[in-house]
Formats: C-alpha cells, structure tokens, sequence
C-alpha cells in the first residue's frame, strides 16, 4: 500500500505525537504519551529524564517529576533501559518480572540468602536506599571488594545486588531518589491499591508495545516496536499482521520495510519556527536508524568515545530547527560560576557553508538562553564553532 503521507509528513507527525509541536503541561500525562522517560545518571549538564521532560513543558521543574512519583502517577522500573513509566501500565512491568521470578538473569546471579535478609531489614525498617546497608551486613564471604574499583558494575557489594534484583523482580519498588540513589520499599506498601496487577498474556504484551509505540511516534516497523526487547519481535510482527487484518492499523512500505500507523492518524499541528536542544536519551533521538531515515541524522553520543577519538564532544544536544536537525553542540554546565559552556557547536555540512537564517539564528539563541535557565546558569558563551559567522547574543539571563 503507498503511504498516505510524504517523507517530510512522517517528519511531523512524529514530533507531534511526541508532544513536541505543543507545550505540554502535565508530568504524568506526558509520560503516559510518551511510554517511558529513560533515567540517565550522567549529570555535566542537567539529567537525561529531567531534560526530556523539560523540552516538552515550558515551566518544568525538577521535583515535579519527583511529585508525580510520590502519587504514584508514575513508577520506576525497566522498559528497553532504565525509565520512569506511567503507572497505568504496571501490569506490563510483569511480563520482565515474571521471567525473571522463573529464574531469568538481570546483571547478577541472585544471591537468594542476601535477597531474604535484605527484605527482612526493609520490611522492618521501611524505605532504604544501597548506602544504608553496609558489607558487614552480609557474609564475608560474598563481599566482593577491590581497592580502586569500589563501584563499579564488577564491584557492586551484595546488598546492592539484592536490592536490584528484588527490585526487577517486582519485590521492591523505588519510593523516590536522593542524590540519585534509588530508595527502596516493599511492592506491597508503594503500589496504589487500585492497579490492575494481572500478568498479560504475550500477545496482550506485544500489543501493548504496539499501542504505546503508535501514540508515541504515529508509525513503526516491528524492529523498532521491540527495540531491546530480547524474543519479542516475532510476537510483535504476528500481532502487527492480526491487526492490519482486523483493519486496526494501515500499512505502507518505505525502504523495502512495512511500517505499520493507525488509520485515523491526521497532522494536527503545524511545526513552528523554533530550535530545540534535544538530550542524547530524548524518544525521538533514540532509535539511532529511525533517526538516519527519517531525519537524514547521523547522531552518536560520544561520552563512550575515547577523549581523542571524539568529534562533536563528550554530550551533544542534537539540533532541531522546525522538522530538521541542523547540528550538535557540545554543553557543560560550571554551576558554580553559573555558566552554561557551549564548547563545540557543529553544523551539518549544508548550514555550516551557508549564510544562515536571522530567524533561525533567533530561535536558537531563545533555545540556548532556556536551557541555561533551566540548568540553573545565569550566563552561556559559546566557546567554538564550525560556522565562521556564527555569531550568537551572550547577554547574562
């Protein structure tokens, strides 16, 4: 079947399901939108999760994602990575903890004599977080120490073993974090009262990925509505084929692949003149091949990168200017200054040889001047880049 929409079209209606072409005004709501918000801990500028959610709501602040998971609005637990998912969808979380109850690894083997003795400690002592456990608290025997590497994925010290594998197990739940430390408390006392908490069925399972990757980006293919998702794609594509057949979803082929969209999906909103600065772990950034086809984007992060092997940077903002990425700049916020350091803003080869347009211009110095604010920074200067014209207001906020 041919596509009902032009390439740029598909452009649109993706960042209008990911609520980027209008402000959007609700943590929970957003969440629920967008499926999951993905938890990062590296912090040279303000967290992944907390920047997602502040490039879709204009007043964002940090301890409204905080409340939101106070109410139990939303939860933490695993989607393709490490996220915080609305709590509508807890059954869903089951699929993962079930197989991992029936004897499915996350990480580490269990340690069920260090699993029991930590729950124990928290069902007699409410919330704790790893820190408040200590080696002394378990056998000698299973402390794995070694000077110099304390932290580290092979040095986790049991408790915090346990922990994580209670907690993917669907034995605990996080009740909030404190610098960034996840703090734990029985399932049993955090989970609202009125959640459904059957396990679904894999197909109910598949067609859920479906449902909430179809709202979240209007189209997709099976690959990427299993992303990361281990044995679950043939699932997905034989429910994608049942429901085509039942006329729930239309079909196109772009690129030798089908890709599946709802029949009554309409581009509502126009795009509108604005620069986004969108995080690494963004949803619409993070399916790195969907970005190559759809945006002609070539984006990797680079803080994995070997310092001289970097091009763009240690943590690159992609770019956004209307429904096109235009670049990458490479930020670090001196807090304590209250400066916001563009270090390396880099073009796309077809803008960087270009006079470049006054209202795009504008709009990015609107973008950067919002993301130094919400970063807590008074003041940004652009330290390098690639446009030999470029030349941007650095006024203090």
């Amino acid at each position: 079947m041919s596509s009902p929409f032009s390439p740029q079209e598909w452009r649109r209606l993706n960042m209008q399901q990911q609520g980027l072409l209008q402000s959007q005004t609700s943590v929970s709501e957003l969440i629920a939108r967008l499926s999951y918000v993905q938890i990062d801990s590296i912090n040279v500028v303000e967290r992944a999760h907390h920047h997602v959610l502040h490039s879709r709501i204009p007043d964002y602040r940090t301890d409204m994602l905080d409340t939101a998971l106070a109410k139990g609005e939303i939860f933490e637990y695993w989607s393709h990575a490490a996220a915080y998912l609305p709590i509508a969808d807890y059954r869903f979380s089951l699929h993962r903890k079930r197989l991992l109850q029936d004897g499915g690894k996350h990480w580490f083997e269990p340690d069920d004599k260090v699993m029991q003795a930590v729950r124990a400690r928290i069902l007699a002592q409410g919330p704790l977080k790893a820190s408040d456990f200590e080696h002394s608290d378990v056998e000698p025997r299973d402390v794995e120490h070694s000077e110099g590497k304390n932290g580290a994925w092979w040095d986790w010290k049991p408790a915090k073993k346990a922990l994580e594998q209670l907690f993917m197990r669907g034995e605990l739940m996080v009740v909030r974090r404190e610098k960034f430390q996840k703090v734990y408390d029985l399932t049993a006392r955090v989970l609202p009262k009125d959640i459904n908490t059957q396990a679904p069925t894999d197909r109910e399972f598949a067609r859920y990925l479906i449902e909430r990757h179809l709202e979240a980006h209007a189209f997709g293919n099976a690959a990427q509505i299993a992303y990361l998702r281990k044995g679950i794609k043939p699932l997905v594509a034989d429910e994608l084929t049942t429901m085509l057949n039942q006329g729930q979803l239309a079909s196109f082929k772009e690129a030798g692949q089908s890709y599946f969209y709802r029949p009554e999906l309409q581009l509502n909103t126009p795009v509108p003149d604005k620069v986004w600065l969108l995080n690494p772990f963004d949803n619409l950034l993070i399916q790195r091949q969907r970005l190559r086809q759809w945006f002609d984007f070539e984006y990797q992060i680079e803080v994995y990168v070997p310092a001289e092997k970097r091009q763009y940077g240690y943590y690159s903002l992609a770019i956004l200017w209307r429904d096109t990425f235009v670049g990458r700049v490479d930020v670090k916020a001196e807090r304590k200054q209250g400066l916001l350091l563009l270090q390396q803003l880099t073009l796309e080869e077809a803008f960087a040889n270009q006079k470049l347009d006054e209202d795009f211009i504008a709009a990015l110095e609107i973008a950067i001047t919002q993301y130094a604010q919400f970063n807590g920074c008074e003041r940004w200067c652009l330290v390098k880049s690639n446009h030999r014209h470029l030349t941007l207001k650095q006024a203090n906020i």
